[in-house]
């Protein structure tokens, strides 16, 4: 069988989570119009099977940040972190918008897989919202790059989804199965359930602010039939844990509730979710605490 690990890059807000969600079927990413929403390598894994159930390849799709501009530690650690996953790539899938020009931004990755030698399939996202002009113009223009295979998706419709899978799965060596055959992510549970909680924030807050927000789970527990979800939901500035918050709780309130029905669904169980503010002044810029967070360099 074939098998493979096969991060996602593109520029920020071009749709990567919002595909991996649609390839494994199963919502492993959390989804925000704000720019650098995703801030993990996230493995989602799709297995295909043959007409007897068994397998016959496994793609372990890796959602990266959006590349960007660095203006903090943070931001340098995360493009860091895409350009690790390219040096243990099978296969790479590229995301551009359809809706927008191609910029400097999707040359520089272009020319930076380029350099990895990698194998890569452009996947010219969003072409729901896009003419058919539109999207030939920008499958010729990248063309320019001369990439292994060109397809045109939308991954919020789930629309041509099985030719690129296709062309990915052409692209990947003879390999093990990684993953149990029904498993579509590694995350873990305290992991998962800390980014279902960011999403709920991410909405709800303007402007910069949804930069400046982090959340760590720091204990789950089973209390009688609950499962007890303890958070915390950090900010870099006292101003900014008052706009979480909201006027007499109502932010961390609709947010908080948003985010237990959610687990509850995913846990299959009632949920106690226990929400604490804390401010940890510029987080983002200071390396011991985006170790302490999770984010190594």
């Amino acid at each position: 069988m074939k098998s493979g690990f096969v991060p996602v890059v593109g520029r920020p807000n071009v749709g990567k989570s919002t595909l991996v969600n649609a390839l494994v079927g199963r919502k492993v990413a959390i989804i925000s119009s704000r720019p650098q929403t995703t801030r993990n390598a996230i493995r989602g894994v799709l297995t295909g099977t043959d007409d007897e159930g068994r397998p016959v390849y496994q793609v372990v799709f890796v959602d990266t940040p959006g590349l960007h501009k660095p203006k903090t530690e943070l931001g340098n650690r995360l493009n860091s972190l895409v350009y690790g996953t390219l040096a243990e790539a099978d296969a790479v899938v590229f995301v551009i918008d359809a809706t927008a020009p191609i910029g400097p931004g999707d040359r520089l990755i272009a020319d930076r897989l380029r350099a990895a030698d990698a194998d890569v399939v452009v996947a010219v996202n969003k072409v729901d919202k896009a003419g058919k002009e539109q999207v030939a113009a920008q499958l010729l223009e990248a063309s320019n790059w001369d990439f292994g295979a060109y397809v045109p998706v939308s991954a919020l419709k789930g629309a041509n989804l099985a030719p690129l899978v296709n062309e990915v799965v052409e692209r990947l060596p003879e390999g093990p199965l990684y993953f149990p055959p029904d498993m579509v992510t590694d995350q873990p549970e305290e992991v998962v359930a800390a980014e279902i909680i960011r999403e709920k924030f991410l909405s709800r807050l303007r402007e910069e602010l949804p930069h400046s927000v982090a959340v760590v789970v720091d204990d789950m527990y089973r209390r009688g039939e609950l499962l007890v979800v303890e958070a915390r939901v950090i900010v870099e500035r006292d101003s900014q844990k008052g706009i979480v918050i909201g006027k007499g709780g109502s932010v961390l309130r609709a947010a908080g509730t948003e985010a237990r029905e959610e687990l509850e669904v995913l846990f299959g169980t009632k949920v106690h979710l226990d929400l604490r503010v804390k401010v940890e002044p510029d987080w983002q810029r200071r390396p011991h605490l985006l170790d302490r967070l999770g984010f190594r360099g």
